[in-house]
């Protein structure tokens, strides 16, 4: 049996999904592709043009027009794959502190989210990747050979998102760690374009208790069978 071709992988904040995905791929030989680079694009391109963030007409003429695409890294610099914005390589500059600002409010646009579903779309349906995100397989890839939905308890996930930023050397508690991740489960769960969900006929997974070795070894099985 052929391995599959297309793999979406989906989850809340902190389940684990972005470590799956790239290890996945790495074993496979595939595309790993977070589909949160995207917005990140866009939202560069927003600020290379002087648009002003409040000018929701202007980001989605933008978004709507702009080629972007994401290949296999070609350079050992510590990059997961190069992204390309109109052909020029951004991959860098999307790491920025003025794009991690602003990506959020770019992102909420939904015609700008419609833009880059159609552009995640067009590098999904190449094959020979793992996507991951919020909606890959209920919206970017319904047709998707293998669909994970990796999960956790809130309380797991706020405690490793917690010891991340400790490691970082932010001053935060992990109530307040809490309080952000079940805010953000509220918006992602509720919004009316694309919500968070698992597919119906994906693979749920729950994370709580594994490494993140124990989840790849799960999924490599599921595909071996």
């Amino acid at each position: 049996m052929s391995k599959p071709s297309m793999i979406a992988v989906d989850g809340p904040s902190a389940s684990g999904k972005s470590t799956l995905a790239e290890k996945l791929a790495e074993y496979l030989g595939y595309l790993y592709f977070d589909t949160g680079v995207m917005y990140r694009a866009v939202t560069f391109a927003v600020l290379q043009n002087d648009i002003s963030l409040e000018n929701e007409k202007e980001i989605s003429d933008l978004a709507e027009k702009i080629v972007i695409d994401v290949n296999p890294a070609t350079q050992k610099d510590g990059r997961k794959n190069d992204v390309l914005l109109n052909g020029k390589d951004v991959t860098w500059n999307l790491c920025k502190p003025d794009v991690e600002a602003r990506v959020s409010q770019v992102s909420s646009y939904a015609i700008v989210r419609k833009a880059m579903t159609e552009q995640q779309r067009r590098i999904g349906i190449r094959g020979r990747v793992v996507m991951v995100g919020r909606d890959i397989g209920t919206v970017v890839l319904p047709d998707a050979d293998l669909k994970i939905y990796l999960d956790a308890s809130i309380e797991e996930r706020a405690r490793r998102r917690y010891e991340e930023r400790k490691r970082r050397g932010e001053k935060i508690s992990y109530e307040q760690v809490l309080e952000g991740m079940q805010n953000r489960d509220q918006i992602d769960s509720s919004r009316k374009i694309a919500p968070l969900q698992a597919a119906k006929d994906a693979v749920v997974i729950q994370s709580d208790g594994f490494t993140s070795d124990d989840i790849l070894k799960q999924v490599i099985g599921l595909i071996e069978k």
